[in-house]
């Protein structure tokens, strides 16, 4: 196989895919669009499908600026959902202080922290 026929073969390979990553983007961009209706998104899909070079390019030409800014907004939420989970999950599972504060009291209470530790735990928890 010729050098330039293998160059040529890396090309259009590389374009195929790059089709195919466009062709997932513009879908998904299409479904995950709020100022769509549903016949709109219909229209689109059906265009894309269609007639897939020509529609892709209007798309890109019509909505291809407003692309990036849902999807900047999709990852602001995602990113906002995640940090809240991820404060309720970590709020959730420990203690509070005066949880951890009554249960160093029913340990001097039972003899098990002389006061002296007790007092120390106090303060570590308080500080």
């Amino acid at each position: 196989m010729p050098l330039l026929d293998l160059f040529w073969a890396m090309l259009w390979f590389f374009l195929f895919f790059a089709w195919i990553w466009l062709l997932i983007s513009i879908f998904s961009d299409i479904f995950r669009s709020d100022d769509l209706s549903g016949w709109a998104k219909a229209f689109w899909t059906i265009f894309v499908v269609v007639l897939p070079l020509l529609g892709v390019l209007v798309y890109l030409i019509a909505r291809g600026g407003s692309m990036q800014e849902r999807a900047v907004a999709e990852m602001a939420a995602r990113e906002k959902a995640t940090r809240q989970y991820i404060q309720e999950v970590s709020s959730a599972s420990g203690a509070s202080t005066a949880d951890e504060l009554e249960k160093l009291g029913k340990l001097r209470d039972q003899g098990v922290l002389s006061p002296d530790e007790f007092n120390a735990q106090k303060a570590k928890l308080l500080a």
